[in-house]
């Protein structure tokens, strides 16, 4: 594709359109360097498709309508996204886990993330449906000469984002009990609440949130407006979103009013005042 930085926002629209086609899916990081323009743009480019009904937006880019619901990006490729802004989420989010505790991590990147944050928290005992967080903990404790964690994968069926589902996962999760659960999703809206590509994912997530006293999103501010195929939680049912400082001012309004309590990874207390206070 051409430099197209003095396009017309009509002609980079149709410009956009003819790659998710040809291609089935594009990312908004490449179409930043190929059209020579900023994020902002692009995102602002792939909401007009959007509202038009001729691409739906995911994680990190867009497919053709009729491929969203169903489209389920790799563990790398989802890694590669919004670097920075897991990193805050995944600092933000270690400092509610208390040593001692029992927790649980879903799958996703954004958990991977948080796992390298917790394995110096001493006596915990973690339950993950990630074969990519078990690792972190078991690579933790060869280098520390020392047990990081009580690690239980549940076992089940792999996905492309590397969890393990199904009905395995669920009698394992159905059977434990933890203080909290860090979770993660495809997708969230003030609608569809969270969501996902993947049925079998979906029904293991909710198995997570009944075993959980407190259930805790992870989830940067791009996974806002998208819905995979299968919700399976009300934004309400979630006590404390972690996300970064990039959610728009319109999207934390939203879900302020179903959220018990919002915390922008990177923003000063004072500047984040939504919420209940946290449990102590």
């Amino acid at each position: 594709m051409a430099d197209s930085s003095n396009l017309l926002a009509e002609q980079r629209r149709a410009m956009i359109l003819d790659e998710v086609r040809r291609r089935g899916g594009v990312r908004v990081n490449e179409l930043t360097r190929q059209l020579n323009v900023s994020d902002m743009t692009i995102r602002r480019d792939l909401d007009a498709l959007a509202r038009a009904g001729v691409i739906e937006k995911v994680h990190g880019g867009a497919v053709p309508t009729e491929a969203a619901r169903t489209h389920e990006p790799g563990f790398e490729a989802k890694s590669a996204l919004e670097l920075t802004a897991k990193e805050e989420i995944a600092l933000a989010a270690a400092r509610l886990v208390q040593p001692g505790s029992a927790i649980a991590l879903s799958g996703g990147t954004t958990t991977y993330a948080l796992a390298h944050h917790l394995t110096e928290i001493e006596q915990l005992t973690v339950v993950t449906n990630s074969v990519r967080v078990a690792d972190v903990f078991d690579r933790a404790q060869r280098q520390q000469s020392r047990q990081a964690a009580t690690v239980v994968l549940t076992g089940g069926v792999r996905t492309p984002s590397d969890a393990l589902v199904g009905p395995v996962a669920d009698r394992a999760i159905r059977s434990l009990h933890f203080d909290v659960l860090f979770l993660g999703t495809h997708g969230l809206s003030a609608a569809a609440g969270l969501s996902t590509p993947n049925l079998a994912e979906a029904e293991t997530n909710r198995t997570f949130i009944a075993s959980a006293r407190r259930t805790v999103l992870v989830a940067d501010h791009t996974k806002w407006g998208t819905i995979g195929l299968s919700s399976f939680a009300e934004l309400s049912e979630v006590d404390t979103w972690v996300t970064d400082s990039g959610l728009p001012a319109e999207a934390a309004e939203a879900a302020r009013e179903q959220v018990r309590e919002l915390i922008l990874a990177g923003v000063e207390p004072a500047e984040d005042a939504g919420g209940d206070e946290p449990e102590q």
